[in-house]
């Protein structure tokens, strides 16, 4: 007999997490996520989502014991952005028994039909720089603290339940060539000369004074059309600045400028190194008591030999334009200064043949694929 509890206290979210952590202690390839960046998403009157989200939190039980977790959410933003009435499932972890996996899905179904909504998607987060996407291939390689890591059963779950693929997601690993290729070096050269786009790095007071803004706002701009995407809003994009570019080594960070226009961004990479490893040392993903350490050595030292390719835009405009060159350009340069070896890339759209051709020049492999499902309720 399965018992499904919406769940809402500190206590219950903190159990709501390491439920997670503890699914996956044997598994050599996961990662446990950073567990104050998790509760803080989770907590509805910290995370700036819930001004156009609401959701609840769901923990199946059998016999007293844990053994799924599930979240209802629906982004109304992204709902009348695209014109559906989609209910979300994210943060969906369970034993592998068909049993759990369908209690926890029909309490997400039903909290959906109550709200008026038609389908079931997922796993989503609240918003679209939330890890997005179920682990269907590459359970093999190495997970990040950025992407989905799951067994290889829960595919088969989804299928028997009648879920049908909605989306596709890769991951590409690439290896840092030890100089940068010449072909990249002579079409940056050239770019630059030819239409007078640059690349440049911004220091952290640049950051919080507009150019950490205007990367998230080029953000927008280069999203715009593609899967369940919603613009971000001048909130979130403050805090996103706070948060992230304010912890970050502004050397893994290259904007693509327009001389022309004053030097505005036209483009931008933003790249850290790999916390997956650091993570794995921690408690739980908690940073206390010793868990800062192996965090900090990978922020101030780069402790690892890898780093994590996060967000890369150029403006629609640009692309043409062989603006990429120059952004790899750059920052193959830091990876070698850094000792990285190779560079792990954010999820990217399977159908986004304009961000997977950057790799073209370089060699890449892809190692993981992630999917959406969907299903009428």
């Amino acid at each position: 007999m399965i018992e499904i509890r919406t769940i809402s206290s500190e206590k219950e979210i903190e159990q709501f997490i390491d439920f997670r952590t503890e699914l996956y202690k044997d598994d050599p390839c996961a990662v446990p996520y950073l567990f104050m960046s998790e509760k803080n998403d989770l907590d509805k009157t910290k995370n700036l989502a819930f001004r156009f989200c609401e959701a609840e939190y769901y923990m199946a039980y059998r016999d007293g014991k844990p053994v799924g977790r599930i979240a209802a959410i629906i982004n109304h933003r992204a709902n009348e952005t695209w014109q559906k009435k989609n209910v979300r499932f994210g943060y969906f972890d369970f034993i592998d028994d068909p049993e759990v996996s369908k209690a926890l899905l029909e309490k997400v179904m039903d909290y959906g039909r109550k709200h008026g909504m038609t389908d079931i998607i997922g796993p989503m987060g609240f918003i679209d720089l939330d890890r997005e996407g179920m682990l269907v291939e590459g359970f093999d390689v190495m997970a990040t603290m950025h992407a989905n890591h799951n067994f290889p059963y829960y595919k088969d779950h989804m299928e028997a339940l009648g879920f049908t693929k909605d989306n596709d997601w890769v991951q590409d690993l690439v290896t840092v060539p030890e100089k940068v290729p010449e072909k990249f070096e002579k079409i940056a050269n050239m770019i630059s000369k030819r239409y007078n786009l640059h690349a440049r790095k911004m220091t952290k007071k640049e950051a919080h004074l507009g150019k950490g803004k205007r990367l998230f706002e080029v953000l927008n701009k280069c999203y715009e059309g593609l899967y369940e995407f919603a613009e971000l809003d001048e909130d979130q994009i403050n805090k996103l600045v706070k948060d992230y570019i304010s912890l970050a080594d502004m050397n893994l960070i290259t904007l693509i400028v327009d001389g022309n226009k004053d030097d505005e961004i036209v483009g931008f990479g933003v790249t850290f190194s790999s916390f997956s490893k650091a993570l794995r040392k921690t408690k739980n993903g908690k940073l206390f008591p010793f868990g800062w350490i192996h965090l900090l050595r990978t922020l101030l030292f780069h402790d690892t030999d890898t780093v994590d390719l996060l967000i890369i835009g150029v403006l629609p405009e640009y692309r043409g334009k062989g603006a990429n060159a120059i952004l790899f350009n750059d920052l193959i340069r830091w990876y070698n200064k850094y000792h990285f070896k190779q560079a792990l890339t954010l999820a990217m759209m399977e159908t986004n043949d304009g961000v997977l051709s950057a790799w073209q020049y370089l060699d890449a492999r892809t190692v993981k694929r992630l999917r959406s499902y969907r299903k009428s309720i």
